[in-house]
């Protein structure tokens, strides 16, 4: 009897031992440098995690979970069944992008749960990242998905809430433009009932800062991101599927009018997004992350001989305002010949033809209104060495996609610029999706303008080439007397730059100063100095850049037009120098032997003291354009000078407030 008892105890300390495990597993992964690192509790309740940097705590404990209609969740209740480990290190090239060759190493766990999910997390020198898997292979609807990042202090918080658009009388937070400044506040002040669109980016101990973001969003909605208790924690928020949809604005987009009780539905087995948080030592790191382009699915497509980076002739943001001319400027074939001449002269690759040149409220892109003939334009480029690319309504180029590419690929068009998703549910992230295969098809450039941030599909299909959703240089043409552009551009490179690429549409050459800025719709101008606008040239990523000015008004200032017009849009290098959140930034870039540095500062004056050591041995020389002695008062005063790079390799340049400087530096 006392056998069978004791027996009992050992069987009944073994259940409790078991259950102890169960209820609580610990794993972690190391960044390969040592210093990040992501720990994994999985207890019998939920999934957390924490991520540390050196004996920083940036993230402490947060739950992650999804939920569905017709299926058990992932991490409620886990069980897991088993977890392996493995470490890559490995050289990316991409075809476009700010550097020839992206070093990528990352150490990695994958813990697998009954249930049919993994769960897989990853830890890269520069910040660490998650995602769920499903393997079931039934279809399924996602109800809803956990995402939390809980800080351990009150830190501050840099995010652009989603201002929403009226519809139907009700404000809509998830129709948006995503072109929104940055609040800088304590999490615990976050606004009552306002969500953010990713990144954002937040402040934390010892002067890091953590940037958090998504990866790898090819068939799920974007990540928007809320404080609803006012405490010091970041929520994940998903706009729900699209059950109505209704064609409005002139036709050019699709509004949602009313939608399911789930966010996302999936034939089976899938790949969710990663969640990304990029963590910096010095603000300047984050010019040159590139989690996100890592992170994304590889190339499905290997010729990108037919995918030409460059600079664009734009009509829209100058109102087709050219003078001094014999024919009535608009939107008709003289006009566009005359953007032709300017944009071959100065060796650009490209025209855009923005809206206005199909007939507007049919949603059809094959028909083109009388006053262009658009044969002739494609055949007057071509004659000039130049290419077109035509703008669109996102609606009308869905209804036929197919057809419209193969349309105007065979006209010899080059590629579009999409605009007016102003919307990241499941079926908008699927339609860039399709439009980016669609095009590929036919080897087209897209520009995708009025939508989300980037999260990788630039990687997945390299002929898209830019994406809006920052707050560009348009804005400036109906700005409110607050508006604070200066500001906001040295600021959006540490934040929105970490997702990707972007169509800020720089190049204004009526410049000026905070206290004679004027909004004005048809004439429009820049806030800052003109050596600023040089600049964002060179501190901005885009592939394919427009020069948004009047070709008139380019015409008149020669010296700062070639200037532009030669630097390069996709590079061999990137360096940062230097920089801090919303005061400055400096980016050194180099193709093939030239190097290019540009810098920017907010509404404060200051010298950037360069330490330009990186160039190496030899003598060198610099084309400058700096501040004139008279730009805080007149924005558009600037200085041209050619110097000898110093044997000690330090230069030190002034920069009037909101100013800037660019220097084009290549070997005597």
């Amino acid at each position: 009897m006392r056998k069978i008892l004791q027996l009992c105890i050992i069987a009944l300390s073994g259940i409790a031992f078991a259950q102890t495990i169960n209820a609580q597993k610990e794993f972690s992964v190391k960044s390969p440098n040592k210093k990040l690192e992501i720990s994994v509790v999985i207890n019998k309740e939920n999934v957390e995690y924490c991520v540390r940097h050196e004996k920083d705590l940036l993230i402490d404990k947060s739950p992650i979970s999804m939920t569905f209609t017709n299926m058990e969740p992932f991490g409620i209740n886990p069980k897991l069944a088993k977890s392996n480990t493995r470490s890559y290190s490995g050289v990316i090239h991409p075809p476009l992008y700010r550097k020839n060759e992206i070093v990528d190493n990352y150490n990695e766990i994958t813990l697998q749960f009954k249930g049919n999910y993994n769960l897989i997390f990853r830890a890269y020198d520069d910040g660490v990242a998650y995602r769920f898997v499903s393997t079931a292979k039934k279809a399924f609807m996602v109800e809803s998905e956990q995402v939390t990042f809980n800080f351990p202090t009150d830190n501050k918080i840099y995010a652009p809430y989603a201002k929403g658009r009226k519809n139907d009388g009700v404000t809509d937070p998830f129709y948006s433009a995503f072109q929104s400044t940055y609040v800088h506040i304590p999490l615990s002040e976050w606004k009552k009932g306002e969500i953010a669109f990713a990144p954002v980016l937040v402040e934390c101990a010892n002067n890091k800062k953590v940037c958090i973001t998504e990866a790898d969003l090819l068939n799920y909605p974007g990540m928007y991101l809320h404080n609803k208790e006012g405490n010091t924690s970041l929520e994940g928020i998903f706009a729900a599927y699209p059950k109505v949809i209704k064609q409005e604005v002139r036709g050019l987009k699709g509004v949602v009018k009313e939608r399911e009780s789930y966010i996302a539905k999936h034939e089976g087995a899938t790949n969710f997004p990663w969640r990304v948080i990029a963590v910096s030592e010095n603000d300047f790191e984050l010019v040159n992350n590139d989690m996100i382009y890592k992170l994304a699915t590889p190339a499905q497509f290997t010729d990108y001989s037919w995918i030409k980076p460059g600079k664009v002739a734009w009509d829209w943001w100058n109102d087709w305002n050219i003078y001094n001319v014999d024919f009535h400027a608009g939107i008709n074939t003289e006009t566009y010949k005359y953007y032709i001449d300017f944009a071959s002269e100065y060796g650009l690759e490209y025209v855009i033809l923005d809206e206005g040149w199909s007939v507007a409220e049919k949603a059809d892109l094959l028909l083109i209104v009388p006053e262009i003939d658009l044969e002739e334009i494609i055949r007057y480029a071509k004659s000039k060495n130049v290419d077109i690319i035509l703008w669109a309504g996102y609606y009308a180029f869905a209804k036929n996609m197919d057809e419209v590419c193969r349309h105007y690929a065979a006209m010899g068009v080059k590629g579009f610029k999409l605009d007016f998703m102003d919307r990241d549910d499941q079926l908008m992230v699927d339609f860039h999706h399709r439009a980016a295969q669609a095009t590929a098809k036919y080897k087209l450039l897209l520009d995708f303008h009025g939508t989300y941030k980037p999260t990788g599909l630039q990687r997945t299909y390299p002929n898209v080439i830019n994406f809006e959703g920052v707050f560009g240089l348009e804005e400036l043409k109906w700005a409110k007397k607050e508006t604070d552009m200066v500001t906001y551009d040295v600021t959006m490179p540490f934040i929105r730059m970490v997702a990707g690429p972007l169509d800020y549409t720089q190049g204004a050459m009526d410049n000026r100063t905070k206290e004679n800025f004027a909004a004005i719709y048809k004439e429009p101008m820049s806030q800052g100095t003109r050596c600023r606008q040089l600049a964002a040239y060179i501190i901005f990523d885009s592939p394919i850049i427009m020069m948004c000015d009047a070709p008139t008004n380019y015409m008149k200032e020669e010296e700062c037009t070639r200037f532009i017009a030669d630097i390069p849009t996709i590079w061999d290098k990137t360096i940062p120098l230097n920089g801090k959140v919303s005061e400055y930034v400096t980016i050194a870039r180099q193709k093939s032997n030239i190097w290019y540095v540009g810098s920017m500062t907010d509404w404060n004056a200051r010298t950037e003291n360069l330490d330009l050591s990186f160039l190496g041995d030899g003598n060198f020389k610099a084309e400058i354009f700096k501040d004139g002695i008279n730009a805080d008062r007149v924005g558009r005063d600037y200085k041209r000078e050619v110097t000898d790079i110093p044997a000690s390799r330090k230069l030190s340049v002034p920069m009037a407030p909101g100013g800037g400087f660019v220097m084009k530096i290549y070997k005597q």
